[in-house]
């Protein structure tokens, strides 16, 4: 049972979230709360396909806002005289049970600030669900023939009206449908949102640290150094806003620009001068007025902290277009980069983010480039034209990552490539691309079958030559470059773990987590830091064994054991699990896990501990399959060994009584056999194995 889902296994999401909302309800009947099973089945979907990171686990107010005042709105049809359950209700029930069954992320609010959220904005829905300007474009007209008369649930029905609104006959609301379409088009529609790629989990130094390397930026102390000369009584500055010539030269040797300043008329001819002013003015630390230029009072705190005025700094930077690459007069125009430059900048730090090796510039070259041939029309013009065009933005880029340099954020060497940036295959000559995958794609990771373009196969081929002739500018970020990428990834609903950030978070939440969303070598590094902080390491382990034994979800239970198996360092994890052997209630799930790993044969085991590892994967399988409907379709698809599986299952001592119970059930209906059937073969499989010891012995 995993709590998040990449954007295109949806078949494995939809087996997850029927069984979550199956146990949803169950358990919201037993505590007396109310549920409606639609809508919470509604709220997964939104955090699973509308938004950044897809967990379902993690509500932050804002999801609650967005699910209730713009996801539901926009998708969810209630057709006049329809009862529909209370969707702030069951929004509460369901976080309710996200806590209460440990599949909240520990990363998200408490459970009371979350209850608070929906309360905060439970009284908008109604209005929200009835604002036709927040419907999307399939939902505005099913509530328009349907308010019309028209049965929504009748496909010629429907079509007749959707004929009839081509011809213009259907009455309807034009300057709601013009915003839902102005939404639509302009990618304002959640229906619309992409879903980010995950972050590897990132390891940095405290904030003092931090705070320490900015402080040695020389940026950081040019740009205060220039707020402190401008001061609260301002500096004069000409008409154009510019600095005077005077101000402009002993500002060069004031802050040590290196700018050439004799023979200089003008401080527009003087490009770093120039930029740390437009800079300092994009990070709000100075400011023009009434034609003096004055250091801004508010920034003063900023200032004062060497980690906020780089950071201020770093933001800036992505408004930093026009001074950095913009045209410097007529004679001259701007790149590809130019019209594109907010986009390419974080996508080019975010390639960087967590990367576990530096990124030869050939590849984020390559990379942009493909950028590009996707955004820009290509088509016209010759191929030295477009070398032309693509060695412009290059150059530009060039010179936005020497200011990222410049600034601390990006740091650069020279070596050989890793070789997992030329483990893709690029000879693959006529061969059929992978099922789904993109052909620019394809262009971009070299994979065989992108040579259906001859011109791409031929860039592919110069990028490995370039590679793997010699050594190469490596690319990667600092460690303050790093934590500025990490927050605007966590501002835009991105995952971007953090090692050391799970230390305060529940045994169950850790695992959980672990298991979703870390790779082995952070994983080993949390599970330490965690237990490291709770002092007592065999008290710590019993409180991860018993988070375990506690998760009402076998399949998560099997993953967050797993994560103590390898997690643990120098075999501990193996010790542990051998220990829980005869643990009754997690023998099945350490067997399961010790054999998968090979750390356990079915030589070595007794009759009962088969039986038990049969009865956990059937388990396990009826959980993976969504239980009901799915988890039948399942068993029926195996017939005869489904039977007598089932049967060995039902005859094991396992100790998920219910689990079996309803895995008998499931049987029974899937084929066709009656329960008590079931029963005989569990019965005849005893005696056999009886008679079978007998003599053997």
């Amino acid at each position: 049972m995993r709590m998040r889902f990449e954007a295109g296994a949806e078949e494995e999401f939809e087996a997850a979230c029927g069984l979550l909302v199956d146990r949803l309800v169950r358990w919201a009947g037993e505590q007396g709360l109310p549920v409606d099973g639609f809508m919470a089945e509604a709220a997964l979907d939104y955090r699973h396909r509308a938004t950044a990171d897809g967990r379902l686990g993690l509500w932050e107010p804002r999801h609650v806002e967005e699910l209730l005042l713009c996801w539901l709105p926009e998708t969810f049809t209630e057709l006049p005289g329809e009862e529909r359950g209370d969707a702030p209700r069951t929004l509460r029930t369901l976080l309710s049970y996200l806590h209460a069954a440990r599949l909240a992320d520990p990363r998200g609010p408490a459970l009371e600030d979350s209850l608070a959220a929906v309360d905060a904005v439970a009284e908008l829905y109604p209005g929200a669900m009835a604002d036709r300007t927040r419907w999307g474009l399939a939902k505005f007209w099913a509530m328009t023939a349907a308010e019309q008369g028209v049965d929504v649930l009748d496909g010629a029905a429907l079509q007749r009206f959707a004929e009839r609104a081509q011809r213009g006959e259907v009455a309807y609301d034009q300057q709601a449908l013009d915003t839902v379409m102005e939404r639509r088009l302009t990618g304002r529609a959640l229906s619309g949102v992409t879903r980010a790629e995950p972050q590897l989990p990132v390891v940095l130094p405290p904030d003092d640290e931090l705070r320490r390397r900015a402080e040695a930026s020389t940026i950081v102390g040019q740009l205060r150094g220039l707020a402190e000369w401008a001061g609260r009584d301002g500096r004069a500055v000409t008409a154009a806003g510019r600095l005077r010539m005077a101000d402009a030269r002993e500002l060069v040797d004031v802050l040590g620009t290196g700018d050439k300043a004799e023979g200089v008329r003008s401080s527009a001819d003087l490009p770093r001068l120039g930029l740390l002013v437009e800079w300092a003015k994009k990070a709000r630390l100075v400011r023009v007025a009434k034609g003096r230029l004055y250091a801004v009072a508010r920034a003063r705190p900023v200032l004062a902290d060497p980690l906020q005025l780089w950071l201020r700094a770093f933001e800036a930077c992505f408004e930093l277009r026009q001074a950095l690459i913009g045209a410097r007069s007529g004679w001259h125009v701007e790149s590809m980069l130019f019209d594109a430059y907010e986009d390419v900048l974080e996508d080019v730090l975010n390639t960087l983010y967590s990367l576990p090796y530096p990124m030869p510039w050939p590849r984020l070259r390559d990379s942009v480039h493909l950028a590009y041939r996707v955004r820009f029309q290509l088509d016209g013009g010759s191929g030295v034209q477009h070398r032309m065009w693509f060695e412009h933005a290059d150059r530009d880029l060039r010179t936005v990552i020497d200011t990222l340099v410049d600034l601390g954020a990006i740091e650069r060497e020279r070596g050989m490539a890793d070789p997992v940036f030329l483990e893709v295959d690029l000879s693959g000559a006529g061969d059929e691309l992978p099922e789904g995958m993109p052909p620019e794609l394809a262009e971009l990771l070299g994979v065989a079958g992108a040579a259906a373009d001859p011109a791409a196969q031929e860039r592919a081929r110069a990028q490995r030559e370039e590679l793997t002739a010699g050594p190469v500018e490596l690319l990667r970020l600092t460690e303050l470059g790093t934590r500025a990428v990490r927050q605007r990834l966590l501002e835009v609903g991105r995952d971007a773990p953090l090692v050391g950030e799970l230390a305060q978070a529940s045994a169950a939440g850790l695992l959980g987590v672990l298991a979703d969303d870390y790779d082995p070598d952070a994983a080993r590094v949390e599970l330490a830091d965690w237990i490291a902080a709770r002092g007592e390491r065999d008290a710590a382990l019993r409180q991860l064994v018993e988070a375990v034994r506690s998760m009402p979800f076998r399949a998560r239970a099997q993953v967050m054991l797993a994560v103590l198996l390898t997690a643990l360092p120098d075999g501990e994890g193996e010790r542990l699990l051998r220990g829980l052997r005869g643990d009754a209630g997690l023998a099945p799930l350490v067997l399961t896990a010790l054999a998968h790993h090979e750390l356990l044969f079915p030589e070595d085991m007794t009759d009962a501990e088969h039986l038990l590892l049969i009865a956990e994967n059937l388990l396990q399988l009826v959980e993976l399959a969504g239980g009901g409907d799915g988890a039948e379709e399942v068993l029926r698809a195996q017939g005869r060994d489904a039977r007598d599986a089932v049967a060995a299952a039902l005859d094991s001592a396992h100790p998920d009584r219910a689990g079996l119970e309803e895995l008998g059930q499931l049987a029974a209906r899937a084929l066709r056999t009656p329960a008590a059937r079931l029963g005989r073969a569990r019965r005849r499989r005893r005696t056999a194995g009886k008679s079978g010891r007998k003599r053997h012995r």
